[in-house]
């Protein structure tokens, strides 16, 4: 791959955009090679954790200005096929049947906002700043629009996606966007540290029906809700990890995933 470099240490996969250049930003070619990242991570059974980074001052500065420049001579359908690539990668992340954790170590705005918003946990560097500031250029937060409503509710996600604004990483923190501010030169090893925990501690089946049960509950209406969380139950109560790890409890073992 030209802007994505791949990583496997100790069960911990790693996903690096590598276009320091350009800010890290976002073209159909990088989000290309992210979906194939991201594929290929969750295909891997060695694989248990997943860490997006990215290298340079910038974690992405969103969506490629140039290229969308050139989207705009594109007909309807060229400019939606389009979307449909950016909207499947945030889900591919968002669905991904392993845990995704964002390490960001620069600014995060618009399009590379979105792409932190997706994974299951973010820390950042107390100087990043964060924003979809979409409307400032004409344009709309529509795809990451899904996600940051699920994520902060309707009040916040109004205040981010209308006023345009960038925040710090404290009031990121602060309103639930990031779940760690970390000083810079401990970035890397808190991320990792992190990682290692997730992959020693949990099961990472538990962990796969976990988020995909976080993900359908709620399109669902309570009764219909609570009948497919009680179908997990049943389904997950059959599975050797579980098995292993009630047996693990009960004798007193601590188990290592």
């Amino acid at each position: 791959m030209e802007y994505v470099q791949q990583t496997i240490t100790e069960g911990i996969g790693r996903i690096t955009l590598d276009r320091p250049d350009k800010r890290n930003a976002l073209n159909q070619q990088v989000v290309a090679e992210l979906q194939a990242a991201f594929d290929a991570m969750a295909a891997d059974q060695q694989v248990k954790v997943i860490i997006l980074q990215a290298n340079g001052n910038v974690f992405s500065a969103g969506a490629d200005l140039q290229y969308l420049q050139q989207l705009q001579q594109n007909s309807y359908e060229e400019n939606l096929a389009d979307s449909h690539h950016l909207k499947d990668l945030y889900r591919k992340i968002y669905t991904l049947p392993k845990v995704v954790i964002a390490g960001v170590q620069g600014h995060a705005i618009a399009g590379g906002c979105g792409l932190m918003t997706v994974c299951d946990f973010a820390f950042a560097v107390p100087e990043a700043k964060f924003g979809y500031t979409e409307v400032k250029i004409g344009f709309v937060p529509a795809i990451v629009m899904v996600f940051l409503l699920r994520k902060l509710g309707e009040a916040r996600a109004r205040e981010l996606l209308l006023g345009g604004e960038l925040i710090t990483a404290s009031r990121a923190y602060e309103i639930g966007l990031l779940n760690k501010v970390v000083p810079g030169g401990e970035l890397a090893a808190t991320t990792m540290a992190f990682a290692r925990q997730l992959a020693v501690s949990n099961s990472a089946a538990s962990m796969a029906y976990t988020k995909k049960l976080i993900c359908q509950v709620q399109d669902q209406v309570l009764s219909a809700a609570l009948d497919l969380a009680a179908a997990t139950n049943a389904e997950v109560r059959a599975t050797d990890d579980c098995r292993q790890g009630i047996a693990a409890f009960l004798a007193g073992k601590k188990i290592n995933w």
